[in-house]
């Protein structure tokens, strides 16, 4: 077998690659444009290429083609046919893993954050836990339930749209469609959003957070919004599903206590008769995708447990609560 696979994580306006052998070093990364601009056809064919100048990479590094390829994409994913079957952002539909390779090598796809997920249960802030929700909070939310310690992906490839939960029945429309989603008051997108209107001036999430720890009236308003949201969220969450951690990712985590110190004290309250599951950052940051899919490459080689034994320089057990 190969030493090592090839990676890609596809972002809606750019990706992130990398060559990872089995023991877990990364030898080679690159960044390039999905270049979707020029339709679902045109993006194809780019992470095509990707691939296969990340395979010329790894050959000259190792002498040997991969041993397999594992991609992480947007979109609604048939794990079972490793189909990507529909990508809003991309255009694409029913494109299986071997469009996206130039190789005779075995593929997987995989769900972008059920991927990131993956990549954080093993080798980041989940390593030593069996069950938990990974909620990365950024353009929009979406979460990784992380079950006997694998992605769940539903019945049909649909699970972990938390970011689509009803949480204020009578509030905002949402972009889906439906009415008070959890993604209309607590995405970084819709923190921005909401200060700028009711401010009337722009502002994106981290600026909020800076004018919140001011003090600025309007921005603590719609952080604490925010904050009420997610708590909704999560004790719903909490309450069907007895998670031991939830883990928190994305642009909104980066916030830190100002974030985690008043959901928690909030999500404690909201469960009465039960104790609140702790709250945890992501390690893995913007390579969580690129990592998971990596775990993909080596499930796809046949090696089931790759990453057990990987030694990255992140800490397994980061609390925020």
């Amino acid at each position: 077998m190969s030493d090592y696979v090839v990676a890609v994580d596809v972002g809606g306006t750019s990706m992130k690659g990398g060559v990872v052998t089995r023991s877990g070093e990364v030898a080679a990364t690159d960044r390039r444009p999905t270049g979707r601009e020029g339709g679902p056809g045109t993006v194809v064919a780019t992470i095509r290429s990707f691939v296969g100048d990340l395979a010329a990479r790894g050959s000259a590094l190792f002498g040997a083609g991969p041993a397999a390829v594992g991609i992480a994409v947007p979109g609604l994913v048939d794990d079972a046919t490793a189909t990507a079957l529909y990508a809003a952002n991309l255009g694409w539909r029913d494109v299986p893993a071997t469009d996206f390779v130039p190789l005779d090598v075995p593929a997987l796809l995989g769900h972008d954050v059920r991927t990131g997920g993956l990549g954080e249960s093993v080798l980041g802030a989940g390593r030593e836990l069996s069950d938990f929700l990974f909620l990365p909070i950024g353009t929009g939310i979406a979460g990784a339930m992380i079950i006997a310690g694998e992605p769940y992906a539903g019945i049909s490839g649909w699970s972990g749209e938390i970011g689509h939960i009803p949480v204020f029945p009578d509030g905002e429309t949402c972009a889906c469609g439906q009415t008070g989603c959890l993604e209309t008051y607590a995405s970084a997108s819709a923190v921005g959003r909401r200060y700028s209107a009711r401010a009337d001036r722009p502002a994106t999430a981290k600026e909020v957070a800076a004018l919140t720890v001011a003090g600025d009236p309007v921005a603590t308003a719609v952080w604490d919004e925010a904050i009420e949201a997610l708590s909704l969220a999560l004790a719903t969450y909490t309450l069907l599903l007895d998670p031991s951690a939830i883990v928190l990712g994305g642009g909104l985590a980066e916030a830190g206590p100002l974030l985690s110190d008043p959901l928690s004290e909030r999500l404690a309250k909201r469960l009465a008769f039960r104790s609140a599951p702790p709250l945890r950052r992501a390690v893995l940051g913007v390579d969580a995708g690129m990592l998971g899919a990596s775990l993909l490459g080596w499930r796809a080689a046949g090696v089931r447990d790759a990453g057990a034994s990987w030694t990255l320089d992140v800490p397994t057990t980061p609390m925020v609560s």
